[in-house]
């Protein structure tokens, strides 16, 4: 697989702290202040850095804003995560976060559950505001065996003594992903590491984030505000995904806004958008004109 240029290249990303919905949110920044903005929103238990290659590659002509999720990254985690780590409250966080930075209309590009997020907000929150809608390896509805999946490693992060062990456990679980140079392996373990109250350290997020199965189970089924959507919509999957079957990605093309699907081979959950071919299908899509108002169901 040919690697797409490394985030080391001439674009150097901004680190800010925004006020939303009464919480801190970390993001990282790409790109001009006045290009058109584009929201990256990560997998349930990552962060924005997830997004480096993307956004450094697309920051010529976008101003790309990476968010951490409440409970991920440098955000502050939830006072309240039975209430809040669920999609209702990132999709009013993702509100929040575009009216603080007094954005009329943005893209969005997410990933696994950033992808759901987007399709809510999208329904409810931000409606008529994501012009242009890329969802990564996520559908309306999920099968149970890989939400089991999640929850198994989700739900209990290891403990390692140092960040040469954390990474060498990254590339084991996250091996859908698909390609990843030794760099780019690197800084997921560097982006994705924090310190234990022992010294050990483990994955950068919550533990209780993954409640939401439980304290909220129909959280993720979603076709109704699905079929309500009228943006364009790319629609991302790894050809060996267990998470986005490829009968809910076959109905997302018929349903809704009947979403443009590409499947890329050699990996599975969910794409890592690191590699040109993925990467150039995102560039194509967010450089398509601002329709949406033309683009309803028929």
């Amino acid at each position: 697989m040919a690697p797409a240029p490394t985030a080391a290249g001439r674009h150097a990303p901004a680190s800010r702290y925004l006020r939303c919905a009464g919480r801190e949110l970390h993001c990282t920044e790409w790109g001009a202040a006045d290009a058109p903005p584009v929201i990256m929103w990560h997998g349930l238990a990552r962060t924005g850095r997830d997004f480096d290659d993307l956004a450094q590659a697309l920051a010529d002509d976008y101003r790309i804003i990476c968010p951490d999720a409440i409970g991920r990254g440098l955000s502050q985690w939830s006072p309240d995560p039975v209430a809040e780590y669920q999609l209702d409250f990132y999709a009013k966080l993702a509100r929040a976060l575009v009216d603080e930075l007094s954005l009329a209309r943005v893209r969005w590009v997410g990933t696994s559950m950033g992808g759901a997020t987007g399709m809510h907000a999208a329904a409810t929150t931000l409606r008529d505001r994501i012009s242009h809608l890329v969802v990564n390896d996520i559908g309306p509805e999920l099968p149970q065996t890989a939400i089991d999946r999640i929850v198994a490693y989700v739900g209990t992060p290891p403990a390692f003594d140092t960040v040469t062990e954390l990474e060498a456990w990254l590339r084991v679980a996250y091996k859908p992903y698909g390609w990843q140079s030794d760099e780019q392996w690197r800084r997921m373990a560097e982006t994705s590491v924090r310190r234990l109250p022992d010294g050990r350290i483990t994955l950068h997020y919550d533990p209780a984030i993954v409640g939401q199965f439980s304290n909220h189970p129909a959280d993720y089924d979603r076709w109704s505000g699905y079929d309500s959507l009228r943006m364009p919509l790319l629609l991302l999957r790894g050809a060996d995904s267990d998470l986005l079957l490829p009968e809910v990605a076959d109905a997302m093309t018929r349903r809704g806004p009947r979403a443009q699907r590409i499947d890329f081979p050699d990996c599975g959950h969910a794409p890592a958008l690191n590699v040109a071919p993925q990467i150039d299908a995102i560039r194509l899509f967010l450089a398509t004109p601002d329709h949406t108002a033309d683009h309803r169901p028929q």
